[in-house]
Order: structure tokens, then sequence, then C-alpha cells
């Protein structure tokens, strides 16, 4: 039981950071949209991992590396001077 409402927690972070992107609220290269995609992709992998569904695995995992990998370059990139 517990795991399923954590699970939705997961989904619940992709689509808000969607809907947020699709609003206009966010931007793909934002990091709160990148940091909302990959903490909700890592949950879910872990739940699709445990269940051992392949396919699910694959794209939450997936989801989760490109995630982390932009949030990184997000995070590397110089800031401008002010």
């Amino acid at each position: 039981m517990i795991g399923q409402a954590i699970s939705l927690v997961g989904a619940a972070l992709i689509l808000a950071a969607f809907a947020a992107q699709q609003g206009g609220r966010l931007v793909p290269t934002d990091a709160v949209y990148l940091g909302l995609n990959f903490a909700g992709s890592v949950i879910l992998a872990y739940f699709a991992i445990e269940a051992r569904s392949l396919g699910l695995s694959v794209l939450e995992g997936a989801w989760a590396l490109i995630s982390l990998w932009s949030l990184a370059k997000v995070w590397m990139k110089p800031s401008a001077p002010r």
C-alpha cells in the first residue's frame, strides 16, 4: 500500500514538471524541471525494477539518467558575470 502511494508521488512529480512546462512556467533546461523529472523517474524506476517489469525499468531508468545528465550540465554551467 505504501509503495503504491510512493509510486503515485513519483508519477505526480513527472506530471507536475510536464504540466508546468506546457503551461509556460518552466522550460526544459530549468533545474527545477529536471529535478522533478529525475526524482519522479528514480521513484518509478525503483518500483519497476522491484516488479521485474523490464520495459518500464528501461524507460524509467533511461529517463532518470537523461534527467541527471541534463541536471549536471545545468549545475556545471558557469554562471554569467554580474
